[in-house]
């Protein structure tokens, strides 16, 4: 275990690797803790009061991020939910409608924010690749002087894919629908909550991932270690608008450097590391494989699926309230998300080779009784 990592555990730390008692957290890349540089950072930052615009690390983070995302500003936000509601509400009017991947963030976890706060309508689109195919979007827009329909006037993108199992989408994918919309006037966002992740799977950066758009939403607290925050991107007067909106919404923070500083160190320590994490998750899914005969989708980051087909003994016990897929591997020290059906495992920062093992031979363990 490295010293950040040992410096940073709190009270809920668990041991550690194979040790007896220990826990390997899959759940999600939101679960790291800071490690003690990014502490001792955020510990020495600067601060002032954002609410009058003179907190100095929480402007050199937005001014960063701006550059980084080559766009002509940057806000901080608490959360990528925010930043995504935001966007929807700087691009659309009440009644509008927003054309969105059928099993994205925006649609599924965002707790109905869409119809709540910006009221607007999702026409949902599909693919096995996180794609928006530019014929599937050209039949669904909905533009025009027809008064019976809700105007089409966002759409919106989700780079990497979380639901279709942590994918890049292929950028000439991003380029045809964007060129297409923009021709109509119609505006496009990119939940990029993962970005970094994107840009290292794919040996892009960020900046030519987020051109096409109109605004980007990154997420410092999931691949990227931080302990909160998130920023949307943009055209700057957009961004003055989304200043507002935040309010609105009971977002903006006071001293927010001590966040903001975090978000610098990551950027600094936290980006090249990323292929260790996409590595690990290689390693996972292919022990996983081999583990239970069942086909596993090799990631391109750091999100492993595993399906368990119907008819599958522990499905069939699940049903006969035997404990489900999900509680036999917490039981063995591997906590997870999704359903017992369709099992997430995410690697991250505080996830090291020794954790893999321990989730292959949890994962084993749990299937050899179902042979």
């Amino acid at each position: 275990m490295t010293q950040d990592r040992a410096l940073a555990g709190a009270a809920t730390a668990t041991t550690h690797g194979n040790e007896p008692g220990a826990r390997v957290d899959l759940r999600s890349d939101t679960v790291t803790r800071p490690s003690a540089g990014m502490r001792e950072a955020m510990m020495n930052a600067a601060v002032g009061d954002d609410g009058f615009r003179d907190d100095p690390t929480l402007i050199e983070l937005e001014e960063r991020v701006a550059s980084t995302l080559h766009v002509e500003a940057a806000l901080f936000v608490p959360s990528g939910v925010m930043a995504n509601q935001i966007a929807l509400r700087l691009h659309t009017q009440p009644g509008d409608e927003v054309i969105a991947h059928r099993r994205s963030h925006v649609v599924n976890h965002e707790a109905g924010a869409p119809a709540a706060l910006a009221g607007v309508t999702l026409r949902l689109l599909d693919s096995d690749e996180g794609i928006l195919y530019a014929d599937d979007v050209r039949e669904n827009l909905r533009i025009g002087e027809d008064g019976h329909l809700a105007p089409t006037t966002l759409i919106c993108f989700e780079n990497p894919h979380n639901g279709c199992g942590g994918v890049v989408v292929p950028q000439n994918n991003v380029l045809g629908v964007a060129a297409y919309a923009h021709r109509r006037g119609i505006r496009l966002h990119l939940d990029g909550a993962r970005l970094w992740n994107a840009a290292v799977a794919s040996s892009r950066s960020v900046g030519e991932l987020a051109a096409p758009f109109d605004t980007v939403a990154v997420c410092l607290s999931k691949s990227l270690g931080c302990p909160v925050g998130s920023l949307i991107a943009g055209r700057r007067d957009d961004m003055n608008r989304a200043r507002r909106l935040r309010r609105m919404m009971g977002g903006m923070m006071r001293q927010a450097g001590l966040l903001a500083a975090a978000g610098l160190y990551a950027l600094d320590h936290h980006v090249e590391r990323l292929v260790d994490d996409h590595r690990r998750a290689q390693t996972l899914a292919e022990e996983i494989h081999v583990a239970t005969g069942l086909p596993v989708q090799t990631p391109q980051t750091n999100i492993v699926y595993l399906d368990i087909p119907r008819g599958h003994g522990l499905r069939i016990g699940r049903d006969n309230g035997e404990p489900g897929l999900r509680q036999r591997l917490a039981d063995r020290g591997v906590l997870t998300t999704g359903t017992d059906d369709r099992v997430r495992l995410v690697t991250h920062m505080d996830i090291d080779d020794e954790d893999i093992e321990q989730a292959a031979e949890a994962v084993h363990h749990v299937f050899e009784n179902y042979r």
